[in-house]
């Protein structure tokens, strides 16, 4: 995340909600990616936008090991 852009709520909760629209795991959560996949856009460039914004962001808590910290956001 750049400092222009501080962490919202909201962020954490939309990576619990929204699925990948293209590409190899489309249609799963983008919680759920696995961080080689984030990994891979890391060195490929994130797509423009929302879409890119996010992944990094679920790249940074993945590579930390803060994934469980998104399981109390999921819809049961």
């Amino acid at each position: 995340m750049s400092e222009a852009e501080p962490l919202q709520a909201e962020d954490l909760k939309q990576l619990v909600v929204l699925r990948m629209p293209f590409g190899k795991y489309k249609g799963h959560l983008i919680a759920d990616l696995p961080g080689a996949y984030l990994a891979w856009f890391a060195r490929k460039g994130f797509p423009r936008g929302e879409l890119g914004r996010l992944l990094a962001l679920m790249l940074e808590i993945d590579h930390n090991g803060l994934k469980r910290l998104l399981d109390p956001l999921r819809e049961r």
